[in-house]
């Protein structure tokens, strides 16, 4: 059932245009799917759906640029486009992404298995990382902005 409803949203994001969770929601329920919005959000992260591109639409990542990379090279390259801003503040970061493109960022953030996270939470344009301490939380402002200016 799940790979099934995995393979639905696939071709569902590649046949039209589809800007969020609701919309996606309402398309898998036309399809027979009736999804609670915690499966439909772990199906995107399972999946590595990125919104992106002049619509920011979903995306699913290219067949043959990922094939190979680590969970951290798709992470730098989302970084690179989705990423505005980053504060730090005492041992917390934040991470200012484009409007809807937090929750996606943050799936690959946590993918990504960076040492210095502790734990994140995403909002809709905001994404909140917790380190240990302040020294690590500079060192992972340090790596992001790296990262995200290769």
């Amino acid at each position: 059932m799940k790979a099934r409803r995995q393979a639905v949203i696939l071709d569902v994001i590649r046949e039209q245009q589809v800007r969020s969770q609701e919309q996606l929601r309402r398309q898998m329920r036309g399809a027979g799917f009736d999804v609670t919005q915690a499966t439909l959000s772990r199906d995107i992260r399972e999946l590595g759906l990125v919104k992106g591109g002049p619509n920011g639409a979903y995306q699913a990542p290219p067949r043959d640029e990922t094939n190979g990379q680590t969970p951290a090279a798709v992470f730098q390259r989302a970084l690179g486009s989705q990423l505005r801003r980053i504060d730090r503040v005492q041992q917390l970061v934040l991470l200012r992404t484009g409007l809807g493109h937090a929750q996606s960022l943050c799936a690959l953030l946590d993918g990504a298995g960076l040492p210095d996270v502790v734990g994140t939470l995403a909002g809709e344009d905001t994404i909140l990382v917790i380190t240990p301490d302040v020294r690590r939380a500079r060192t992972l402002v340090k790596r992001l902005e790296e990262m995200s200016n290769p």
